[in-house]
Parts: C-alpha cells; structure tokens; sequence
C-alpha cells in the first residue's frame, strides 16, 4: 500500500527513469548489529512484475542466515477492503483517497505488477516453505484503522496547481510513476523515494505523519529492542520506510545504532 500512496501522491511529479536489466536488480538492504545480534533491513516493493531476480546475492545470502522474517504485517493472501471513514463531506471520485489509490493499483497493473510478484509476498513463502518465523511489525487491525483515521482527500500534486487527478491523462501520468518507481527499487535508488515523501508530506503532512513518521518510529524502537535479543533477523519494509529524513535508518541512529548499506 505504501507503494499506492506515494505515487498517488506525485502523479506527474517523478523524473523518468532509466530501465534495470531483468538480471540486475540490487534493492537496497543495510544492516544493524552487535556482538550477538544482527538485524538486516531490506527495502521492499510490494507489488512487483515479476521480471526481475532480486531474490539472489547478498539479499538471499542474509535472508538465508536469518531464523525469523518480519514483515510490516502479515495480511492475508486475499483481498482486504479498506473503508475510508467519510466526515460528513461529499467526496469527488477524483480527490478522495481511495479513487487515487485504486488509480495506482490499476496503473501497476497495466504494467504487470501484482501483490504475488511483490517483495514481501515472495520473502513470506520462502520463510513458510523453510520453516522460519515470520511475524509483523504491528497488526492488520492496527493498519485499517490507521487508513480509516487518514484525511479523506489526498489530491496527487500535479504540474499547475489545484489541477485535479482526473481523465486519461492522470492514468498515463501514474502508470508511468509506477513503473519508475518499481525500476528505482531495482536499482536500490532511494532518491525517487526521498522526493516522493517530500511530495507526500507538502500534500497531506497528516497523512504523512501516520504513514511515516510514527510509523518508522515504532518500528526503530522494535529494531533497538530486538537487538536485545542474540540472533539473526530478516525485517522487510517499503523501501519508503528506509528513505528521507524520518527513515526508519535516521531513527534507529538517533537511538545511537547506526546501519551499513550492504548493497
């Protein structure tokens, strides 16, 4: 869903991007450690098209030297409707969250791109098929009613201010941030992901706030408390999450535990 919000939230906004070779995806993936404890920290996509092989080198190497997997939640293999919460407040298909939102699902999908394919989705059967623990960082429960409490409209920037995201031209317009953005993963490019936050956070700082910055907060402070704990940990979140100034990697050196970028 991460991946939904922030192109809805800079439709038209992104630079192009280059294209990754289908053998040469590298996302980005840094680790935190002690003297008994290891904690690696991948960024991931959550609906991808499948035709890369990131799942390979030094990504495979650590997710395979990890005892347990810790995703964002663990959903189920279904589909999981979100109600937006109306105030009271008439909502144009065009403005309201959940009309981008689908807007963004239907544009990564023109290109290919499925929750099956995603990063998460492929990390959980794996760890499933091993025997590996695999837990979440907070509840399904706890993300609905966080998706229920956001600001009903999240209007995606557009070139000329106040324009709305409506027509043919909004969906060419998101399908090709869409596809930029699965090709920066490839590439472990955090810089797509630095600007689109800041896009987000001028276009709605409250939705910004409860997607990010309390968020990656939470989670830093499980990361610190997991170190308590000798092992080896495999967590994946949205690469958003490890990207801009409230990353989860900003936070967790703030708690005086720095991270290392292994690729």
């Amino acid at each position: 869903m991460m991946d939904v919000l922030l192109a809805a939230a800079i439709a038209a906004a992104a630079p192009a991007a280059p294209l990754t070779a289908a053998n040469d995806a590298s996302p980005a993936m840094f680790v935190v450690h002690d003297a008994d404890t290891t904690v690696y920290i991948f960024g991931t996509f959550h609906a991808l098209d499948g035709r890369s092989e990131w799942f390979r080198n030094r990504v495979k190497t650590a997710f395979d030297n990890s005892s347990e997997l810790v995703l964002e939640t663990v959903i189920p293999e279904g589909p999981v409707q979100i109600k937006p919460r109306f105030t009271g407040q008439a909502l144009t298909p065009s403005a309201s969250f959940l009309a981008t939102s689908r807007m963004a699902i239907s544009a990564g999908r023109s290109q290919g791109m499925q929750v099956s394919n995603g990063a998460d989705m492929v990390l959980r059967h794996a760890a499933e098929a091993e025997g590996k623990q695999v837990e979440g960082l907070e509840t399904l429960e706890l993300q609905l009613d966080m998706f229920n409490r956001m600001p009903a409209t999240l209007a995606a920037p557009r070139p000329k201010a106040g324009e709305p995201v409506d027509g043919a031209d909004s969906m060419v317009s998101m399908t090709r941030v869409m596809s930029d953005m699965q090709s920066a993963w490839k590439r472990g490019d955090q810089t797509i992901f630095v600007k689109m936050l800041g896009q987000l956070e001028n276009a709605s700082p409250d939705t910004y706030r409860m997607m990010f910055t309390e968020r990656n907060a939470r989670w830093a402070d499980w990361i610190a408390g997991r170190m308590q704990t000798p092992g080896v940990v495999f967590v994946a979140v949205g690469a958003g999450h490890l990207a801009g100034k409230d990353s989860v990697l900003v936070r967790l050196a703030e708690l005086g535990i720095p991270s290392a970028r292994l690729n």
